[in-house]
């Protein structure tokens, strides 16, 4: 049994070389630090693992910084106010905060928002009311400048970011054509999330035939979360004046060799498309209305959310893996308490 004088942390045992392995990670007990003036200790309850952190496990210069070999990973996570220094957090509110990988976080007050589990349950703020459903709603609507009725691609389309994506555009009255790489995971996507065609990327041969007979007409927006071969095919398909949301490209995340680029990019200039890479911290200011909106479809059940949840501060590693071999479906989380 675990002494509550104790925590459990996953460090990074070494950078990843290609696919992840388990001999990269490492858990480790340390003492429980007690929190000094003006800090919290938070009991960790749910943490999320996402792509991104792949790039964080390089040493290289990026938008975040680098984890470093030997010490504990981060990310977002909410927990429970066990023990409170500053008079603006009690003993049982439910924060969000950034250091997760962890069971229990001890820091700063500011590095801590209150969440109100009474409208939400604790984890819809790691997905579809936190930052995957914003990058979905950014990448639309800002990046993509979607209008009603547009004709929509959006790849990786049963993921945390995806499945939002989707149902917004559909909830605008948008054609919505899906990728995802299983059948189960289509059904779902046609059969509860709404979308009017999907593509099993894995099975359909031809993705570059496979999207123009899904999308004859041509494809206003996509929203893209894979790269490679999926923007290829997006290119070919886009109207005139079209509009692609790079959003992320986790297909060639673990690749030891940059991918050829597409082919077809001079399209870009002859059909006067517009490409644009976005980080979700940069957007923040469209927190409000996101909230606002979603909360409203979620409550008149037009927006559906699926997770896939591991149990276990000892099995968070796995599930950061499966990000990347297609084993998880919506938001993948690891429940802690």
């Amino acid at each position: 049994m675990q002494s509550s004088a104790t925590n459990r942390e996953v460090r990074l045992a070494s950078r990843p070389v290609g696919m992840p392995t388990p001999d990269d990670f490492t858990l480790a007990e340390t003492p429980l630090r007690q929190p000094a003036d003006g800090e919290l200790l938070v009991r960790n309850l749910w943490m999320s693992v996402d792509p991104y952190m792949r790039g964080q496990m390089v040493d290289q210069k990026s938008y975040v910084t680098p984890f470093q070999v030997g010490e504990a990973l981060y990310g977002r996570a909410v927990g429970v106010v066990v023990e409170s220094r500053h008079s603006d957090f009690a003993p049982g509110d439910h924060v969000f905060h950034m250091l997760g990988w962890r069971e229990y976080a001890t820091g700063s007050w500011e590095g801590f928002e209150k969440v109100d589990v009474d409208q939400a349950p604790a984890q819809a703020y790691l997905g579809v009311l936190g930052a995957p459903g914003l990058t979905a709603y950014t990448g639309l609507f800002r990046i993509a400048e979607l209008k009603d009725g547009d004709s929509v691609f959006v790849s990786a389309a049963a993921g945390a970011v995806g499945s939002v994506a989707c149902q917004l555009a559909r909830a605008h009255g948008c054609r919505v054509v899906a990728s995802a790489g299983t059948d189960e995971k289509c059904a779902w996507l046609r059969d509860v999330a709404g979308v009017d065609a999907t593509i099993n990327y894995r099975t359909c041969g031809d993705l570059n035939a496979a999207l123009a007979a899904a999308a004859p007409e041509g494809v206003d927006v996509y929203f893209d979360n894979v790269g490679g071969g999926h923007l290829e095919a997006a290119l070919n398909q886009m109207k005139v004046f079209g509009r692609i949301a790079l959003c992320g490209m986790i297909g060639g995340y673990n690749d030891l060799a940059p991918a050829p680029g597409p082919n077809n990019l001079m399209l870009a200039i002859s059909r006067s498309l517009k490409l644009q890479g976005f980080v979700v911290r940069h957007h923040m200011d469209l927190r409000p209305r996101f909230r606002e909106e979603t909360s409203a479809l979620i409550r008149a059940g037009k927006m559906h959310v699926q997770e896939t949840v591991e149990h276990g501060i000892e099995n968070a590693a796995a599930a950061f893996m499966k990000l990347f071999t297609g084993d998880n479906t919506g938001k993948m989380l690891v429940k802690l308490a």
